[in-house]
C-alpha cells in the first residue's frame, strides 16, 4: 500500500509571531520562508496582510523569493481582508488565501452576534470573494473543536460547494481530548458529501499540552495537512509543533504517512528561529530541546552506552542534533565514569574506577553537574596518590 503524503503548512510567521515579544521584520521574515522552503514544508503561512502595511510587505517580498512552496496569506471572512490578501500574493508562484469565520455558538452569539444561518452565508461568500484572485482557497472553521459536529458539516459541505480546496478544522482554544478531535474529523469524512475534493486540514493549540497529539489523531481519522509551527510557538501556549509531528509520523511509519521534511534540518532551524524570534526553547523540549539527546541517570547511561536504543528512539544526527551526551552527575553511575574518562584520554581499569567513583559522588554531591575540569583534577590527584603509595 503507497504511503499517503501529510502536507506540512508552517505558520511559524503568522501564529507564531503572533507570541509576544516575537514579532518579525520583513527582513527576519524573508531569511526565515527561505530556510522554511529549504526544511521541505509544503505551505507558508507568511502572515496576516491586512494587519499593517510591514505584514504586506512582508508577504508580498515572501510572495516574490518562494519558487517551490505554497505561500499562504490570512483574511477574515471580509471582503477588505480578501482583496488585500488577494494583493500581497500576486507575486506567488503558488498562492493560498486562508480565509473564514467562527462556526461555534460561543463565538456566533458573543462574538458576531449573529446566527448560525447568517454565519453559514458569511462562509461562503468569502470563499467566493477569494476565489477571484486564486483557485486553492483554504477555509478555517475558527473554535470548530467546539462547534457542534453536524453544523460543522454542513459549513464545510457548503465551503467545498463554493470552491474551498482545504478545510482547516481548528482547536482553536486546546480544548478537544485527542479522541474527540479524531472523532469530530471521522464524523466530516463520513458526513460531508463532497470532502473528497478537498483536503482536511488540523490546526491545533497547546492549552491543555495536546496540540501534537491532537493533530497526529487528526491525521488518522482522514485529514491529510497538519498545520504547525517550529517549537510550537504560538498564541497562549502555543501552536502544534512542526518537529513532533515530523517525527511521530517516520517513527511510526507502520501508520502508512510520510512528510516531505528534511529532517536534518530541524535543529538547525529551531535554533535560528529561537535566535531570531528572541525565544528561547525549553531543555526538555521534545527533539529540538538541549537535554533531548543527555543522559544523566546511571541506569540510563549504563543502557544507553551498551546500545543507544535502549534509551533513544531518534539518532541526533536524524534530526541534526550534536551527539547524545552523557551528564555526569551524582546520580551517574560508574559506567559513565569510566567512558568520560575514556573520553579525555585516561586509561584505568575497573579497579581504579571503583576507588575514583567514591572521590567522584563527593564532587558531584556538590554541584549540578561535573565537567570535564573537575574530572581532569579527579583523575591526576588519584594518578599522584597512585604514584607515591
Amino acid at each position: 500500500m503507497p504511503e499517503k503524503k501529510i502536507y506540512i503548512f508552517d505558520t511559524t510567521l503568522r501564529d507564531g509571531e503572533q507570541v509576544p515579544g516575537c514579532k518579525l521584520n520583513t527582513k527576519e521574515k524573508l531569511e526565515l520562508a527561505l530556510q522554511l522552503e529549504e526544511l521541505g514544508v509544503d505551505i507558508i503561512e507568511a502572515g496576516f496582510p491586512v494587519s499593517s502595511p510591514g505584514d504586506f510587505k512582508s508577504v508580498e517580498e515572501i510572495s516574490k523569493v518562494i519558487k517551490n512552496a505554497t505561500v499562504c496569506g490570512l483574511s477574515r471572512a471580509v471582503q477588505k481582508d480578501i482583496e488585500v490578501a488577494g494583493e500581497a500574493l500576486k507575486y506567488a508562484k503558488r498562492p493560498r488565501i486562508h480565509t473564514g469565520i467562527g462556526t461555534s455558538d460561543l463565538h456566533i452569539k458573543a462574538k458576531f452576534n449573529s446566527t448560525r444561518e447568517e454565519i453559514l452565508q458569511r462562509a461562503i461568500q468569502c470563499v467566493k470573494w477569494a476565489s477571484i484572485y486564486t483557485d486553492d482557497i483554504e477555509f478555517y472553521a475558527e473554535d470548530a473543536g467546539r462547534t457542534e459536529n453536524s453544523y460543522l458539516a454542513r459549513v464545510i459541505e457548503a465551503v467545498i460547494k463554493a470552491g474551498a480546496t482545504v478545510v482547516n478544522i481548528p482547536d482553536t482554544t486546546g480544548y478537544c481530548l485527542p479522541h474527540q478531535y479524531g472523532e469530530k474529523i471521522a464524523y466530516l469524512v463520513n458526513n460531508v458529501p463532497n470532502i473528497d475534493k478537498a483536503i482536511i486540514s488540523c490546526h491545533c493549540h497547546n492549552d491543555l499540552g495536546l496540540a501534537t497529539a491532537n493533530s497526529i489523531a487528526g491525521v488518522i481519522a482522514g485529514a491529510r495537512q497538519v498545520e504547525c509551527t517550529i517549537n510550537g510557538l504560538g498564541e497562549r501556549a502555543g501552536n502544534t509543533s512542526l518537529e513532533e509531528v515530523v517525527m511521530i509520523i517516520k517513527q511510526h511509519s507502520y501508520l502508512g504517512f510520510h512528510t516531505p521534511i528534511k529532517t536534518q534540518g530541524l535543529n538547525p532551524i529551531s535554533r535560528l528561529v529561537s535566535d531570531t524570534m528572541r525565544m528561547p526553547v525549553q531543555p526538555n523540549k521534545a527533539i529540538v530541546g538541549s537535554n533531548a539527546f543527555s543522559h544523566s541517570s546511571g541506569i540510563h547511561q549504563d543502557g544507553f552506552l551498551k546500545d543507544s536504543l535502549t534509551y533513544e528512539i531518534i539518532k541526533p544526527e536524524e534530526v541534526g542534533a550534536d551527539s547524545s551526551k552523557i551528564v555526569l552527575t551524582a546520580r551517574s553511575g560508574r559506567s559513565a565514569l569510566a567512558f568520560r574518562f575514556q573520553k579525555l584520554g585516561f586509561q584505568f581499569d575497573r579497579n581504579d574506577v571503583d576507588s575514583l567513583y567514591s572521590e567522584f559522588v563527593k564532587v558531584a554531591d556538590s554541584k549540578k553537574e561535573v565537567n570535564d575540569d573537575d574530572l581532569a583534577l579527579i583523575a591526576r590527584q588519584y594518578q599522584s596518590k597512585v604514584a607515591f603509595a
